[in-house]
């Protein structure tokens, strides 16, 4: 076998040729190939970009998957080698999806993105948590279908910037929006049946979510099956919760809604 080369054979007894390299210690899969030239090509590739610095980002070493390439040369850069395509600074790190596409996000967050791969689907960038596909802007508090712009900001102007202080939400409740009406803050709740109620306007944003809360409710009773997502409020407790819940009102197209 050529140098970084071993062979295997696939379950219907098909040769295999896997591809592999060590350094500094570490011993690293390069993953597996059809035939053995294209497994040592890939070996060469990953001991040209761990031995030569001019292997940057901006240059690519075919045939290495990219993913696999910016996981070497971080590896070679900073001496950790971490499976998804990261590349460490001092207080951040780049994640990227392809040689175009990067996103920011703190080093607080180096463990977690280490251990799940990003996805994108439809703008949106997810991971796999135990079995279940989770929207990473869930990690500021950003609720599901909340928009950018209305709900969160990123201050910079940049919506890559994925660190913790370029990131403001606005919003933090589905159905919850804050207004300014004579210069005052208010909020508004509203709640989509065949189309959006208004259940009212609140002077807080735990009202609102409350209120929301109490005409999902109310709905449920009425028949309606849709699967409203129930507001938790960290700072209350059961007592103070219910006491708001009790005494907060709700429009009356919600109370007059016909029954299902």
């Amino acid at each position: 076998m050529k140098p970084g080369v071993y062979l295997t054979h696939k379950k219907d007894g098909s040769p295999l040729y896997r591809s592999s390299i060590t350094f500094q210690g570490k011993h690293i899969s390069l993953g597996s190939y059809p035939d053995e030239q294209a497994a040592h090509d890939a070996y060469t590739a990953a001991a040209n970009v761990l031995r030569t610095p001019s292997y940057t980002l901006l240059r690519t070493a075919p045939p290495l998957p990219f993913f696999k390439y910016v996981s070497l040369v971080n590896f070679r850069d900073n001496g950790l080698y971490i499976k998804t395509p990261i590349y460490l600074y001092d207080r951040y790190f780049y994640y990227y999806m392809n040689p175009d596409e990067y996103y920011i996000f703190d080093v607080d967050d180096l463990f977690y993105y280490s251990t799940h791969s990003i996805l994108k689907r439809g703008g949106h960038l997810f991971v796999s948590d135990y079995g279940m596909q989770v929207n990473i802007l869930s990690r500021y508090g950003i609720h599901n279908y909340a928009v950018a712009g209305r709900d969160y900001v990123f201050l910079n102007g940049d919506s890559h910037d994925m660190r913790y202080e370029n990131i403001r939400v606005i919003n933090h409740f589905l159905g919850v929006c804050k207004k300014t009406k004579n210069y005052q803050d208010l909020y508004e709740c509203r709640i989509h049946v065949n189309g959006d109620i208004l259940v009212g306007r609140y002077p807080t944003e735990t009202e609102a979510a409350i209120a929301f809360n109490k005409a999902a409710d109310l709905l449920h009773k009425k028949g309606y099956r849709k699967q409203y997502p129930k507001h938790f409020i960290e700072h209350l407790s059961s007592t103070e919760y219910r006491k708001i819940y009790d005494r907060i009102s709700i429009s009356s197209a919600i109370n007059n809604y016909p029954n299902c």
